[in-house]
């Protein structure tokens, strides 16, 4: 098994975290992993992707030129990405946000309200733990509790965002 996942938006909107705490989770779980990531020319405010692949063996190369499955938080991603998914793949779009009408029909769309919820918990900066939350229920590629695991290795410094981040994980994970 190889799946490769591409994590797309502004600079600002947690893509790389959403990226590295899925690299981090499916290492907990004993799979092999790549993260590769890829800025604008501008951190914040300018676009940002990265890549995620997770196998059972060694990966030979971490860029998906046809990743399994694309997370599109914004409207310039969506436009941008939704040609890169392979036939058949699950394209997962901010809805809050993302407004284009895909034009694909060989890939499964998921529209995720994640903006709108993050609000709706009091904290608006967690959408990107939303989407992640209804990435991982949805693909089963990870499971949730080894993404919280992730979360606490990761923002062992900052102690008072590991609470929110798990509250918006969930909420995510239970839209579907």
């Amino acid at each position: 098994m190889l799946i490769k996942t591409l994590f797309a938006g502004f600079g600002g909107q947690g893509v790389m975290s959403m990226g590295l705490s899925l690299a981090e989770a499916a290492m907990l779980e004993g799979k092999n992993v790549t993260y590769l990531p890829a800025y604008g020319a501008e951190v914040r405010g300018g676009t940002a992707n990265c890549t995620v692949a997770v196998s059972d063996d060694e990966i030979a190369s971490p860029v998906a030129s046809s990743p399994e499955f694309v997370i599109a938080m914004n409207q310039p991603s969506a436009v941008k990405f939704q040609h890169h998914i392979q036939s058949g793949g699950l394209f997962f779009l901010n809805s809050s946000l993302v407004e284009a009408d895909i034009i694909r029909g060989d890939i499964e769309i998921v529209r995720v309200p994640a903006n709108k919820v993050a609000e709706d918990l009091g904290s608006p900066k967690s959408a990107n733990m939303i989407m992640l939350g209804a990435f991982i229920k949805k693909s089963g590629l990870v499971e949730l509790q080894s993404v919280i695991e992730s979360l606490k290795r990761i923002l062992s410094t900052k102690k008072k965002l590991i609470e929110i981040n798990e509250k918006a994980l969930n909420a995510g994970y239970n839209l579907f």
